[in-house]
């Protein structure tokens, strides 16, 4: 291990077995997963040129049963940058087709004596059902509408490393989530991540994309663009899931853009000149952000967020690995 790296304190993080939901960590947790990203960003550089193989020897499985570009491509390179031995399976490429168990196929891959499975599952709660079952140590990289813990980790870990340098901490910040509310894992994982860690937190979207009651996870609701985006320091972005909902929740995409749709004007005219803008990916360039917006180093961390992934997702593997 490497001296210096795991902050004062980080014994009982470090006994958890499984990451499934932001809500089994404290927000002392997430600073300190937060100081073991910083730490490791600074042995390796910002550009991953050195590995640290503090982990050489374990092997990392990544089951993943939805589509997945960043945060499989993320937790890959996160792995092989710790000496882990990794193997990867889809559902187009495992014996699922033939009618095999989710948990079956998990207790198969874990028998080749796997230390961590990574798991990405249309279906809510199978993280869940495979850490119940499994020794080895699940994180769960997305499951159905309900959780995405280590996105909204990196996410958190991209606005406190932004505004850190800005004098600004956590709590002093206002934060506007932006768009298809209902049918996001992200949305739910940020907004508890989030108030963790003391922001004010507010969501708007058409109504038929905010969820009903969700003022009770103590954020403010807004339905009309202008007046949500006052005084916000972060917005961000969330595309329309069309592949998550059954049913027509705007009427045309075209309206969606005329009165939720991002742009420079939009900003010009309602928000704050410092406001900086975020998105889990994939975009849709000209729906929730105009091209340019998206691009703006200025004003976008979307690619920040990206690589922060690495750093989170390699202090999440060191964290819950076992001593």
């Amino acid at each position: 291990m490497h001296e210096g790296l795991v902050p004062p304190g980080l014994g009982k993080l470090r006994h958890r077995k499984d990451l499934l939901e932001i809500s089994q960590l404290t927000r002392q947790d997430i600073e300190d997963i937060f100081n073991t990203a910083t730490s490791i960003r600074s042995i390796i550089g910002e550009r991953f040129r050195k590995t640290m193989p503090t982990l050489r020897g374990r092997t990392v499985a990544l089951l993943f049963f939805e589509p997945s570009t960043r945060t499989q491509m993320s937790f890959t390179l996160a792995a092989r940058r710790l000496g882990c031995d990794l193997i990867s399976l889809s559902a187009s490429s495992s014996s699922i087709l033939k009618g095999e168990t989710v948990l079956d196929t998990a207790r198969n891959i874990e028998a080749m004596d796997v230390d961590f499975v990574v798991v990405r599952h249309s279906a809510p709660g199978i993280p869940h059902l495979l850490a119940r079952h499994l020794s080895a140590s699940v994180i769960n990289a997305g499951d159905g509408t309900h959780e995405h813990p280590t996105q909204a980790l990196l996410d958190a870990y991209t606005i406190w490393d932004y505004f850190r340098k800005r004098n600004k901490p956590f709590n002093h910040l206002r934060i506007l989530i932006l768009g298809d509310i209902l049918h996001s894992r992200v949305a739910r994982s940020d907004i508890s991540a989030f108030k963790k860690l003391g922001a004010d937190v507010a969501v708007c979207g058409p109504p038929t994309l905010i969820p009903y009651g969700i003022e009770e996870l103590g954020v403010q609701v807004y339905y009309n663009l202008p007046e949500a985006l006052a005084d916000r320091d972060i917005i961000y972005t969330l595309r329309i899931q069309r592949e998550r909902q059954e049913g027509s929740y705007i009427p045309t995409l075209r309206e969606y853009i005329k009165l939720y749709g991002l742009n420079h004007n939009v900003l010009r005219k309602y928000a704050r000149e410092d406001v900086v803008i975020m998105h889990p990916g994939p975009v849709n360039r000209g729906v929730e952000l105009s091209p340019e917006l998206a691009d703006d180093p200025n004003l976008s961390l979307i690619l920040p967020q990206v690589n922060n992934g690495v750093f989170i997702r390699m202090a999440i593997f060191y964290l819950f690995s076992p001593i």
